[in-house]
């Protein structure tokens, strides 16, 4: 395990300071705000452990209602909405400065046997011949190099590979809104921390990282790292289909059906690399061309 991976993996694990409730840490991202996906899986482990291990969690709705600060921590307080006999739901609020900045709501599900169907996985070269994300952005002559340091800094704990160029690579002209990217851990996950819902929360962090590159695709825009769009999630939802794991390779493919309003969606399924559809997500963001 790299010690990227294992950073990530301590980030993940909050502190519990009283029955419901958990505390986080933050770290510096990208942009002077704390990571969405960081929020959202840390919300998710807070509502995981108030439910039973044979529950994994097979949905989560959630919004981000304020910018989070890097500087201090977040708590989370856990609301258990419902325990049913199949069934689990909690509703999670994080709180910086006593304000909410994000509402997550979970469901959790025992293993039931059932109809079985999906669509198939869309065509995609085998991630081992891709470049790596790092080897992609310190090719890049464009981008300032302290944002380089940034990115590969926030993004050292997962192996991700873009299929083509991602937006920061290669803008000014309207593509394809559509993305694809291989993901996994930087490292294999094992011992007392490999657990379903692990996986769940690791796919979750990784899920905020590329989701609107598609719109930015759209317009022929490069985004954060290049600084010709400015913007932020506004809500996120996934749904967890079939058991996966975040240390093996994952295909997310994106796509954005619109932008509109100062803001754009993007939608995505994520395979395993032998075909099954484990995960789809759906998120808005404000995607906003800065003024001149």
């Amino acid at each position: 395990m790299s010690q990227a991976l294992q950073d990530l993996l301590d980030l993940l694990d909050l502190e519990q300071i009283e029955e419901n409730i958990f505390r986080g840490r933050s770290r510096s991202a990208v942009v002077p705000r704390v990571f969405g996906g960081q929020v959202a899986a840390q919300a998710l482990v807070a509502a995981g452990r108030t439910v039973p291990e044979d529950r994994p969690a097979h949905s989560l709705h959630a919004y981000f209602l304020r910018p989070g600060d890097p500087g201090a921590p977040i708590v989370y307080t856990v609301d258990r909405i419902r325990d049913g006999r199949s069934f689990t739901t909690r509703r999670v609020v994080a709180v910086q400065h006593g304000k909410p900045i994000f509402h997550l709501s979970a469901s959790f599900q025992v293993y039931e046997d059932g109809l079985d169907h999906q669509e198939p996985m869309p065509a995609s070269p085998d991630p081992a011949t891709l470049p790596t994300g790092e080897e992609r952005l310190r090719g890049y002559g464009h981008i300032d190099p302290a944002v380089v340091e940034k990115f590969a800094e926030a993004r050292a704990a997962v192996d991700l590979r873009y299929v083509e160029e991602p937006p920061y690579g290669k803008f000014g002209e309207p593509r394809e809104p559509h993305s694809q990217v291989w993901f996994r851990t930087n490292g294999k996950l094992g011992g007392a921390v490999d657990r379903p819902l692990l996986h769940i929360v690791l796919a979750t962090y990784v899920s905020d990282m590329t989701l609107l590159d598609s719109v930015l695709l759209a317009h022929g825009r490069g985004g954060w790292a290049v600084g010709d769009v400015v913007g932020a999630s506004l809500d996120h939802a996934m749904w967890f289909h079939r058991p996966f794991r975040a240390d093996e390779w994952l295909l997310y493919d994106q796509e954005s059906p619109s932008a509109y309003g100062g803001r754009g969606l993007g939608q995505a399924r994520i395979y395993t690399q032998d075909g099954r559809l484990a995960i789809s997500v759906i998120q808005e963001g404000v995607v906003r061309v800065p003024r001149g």
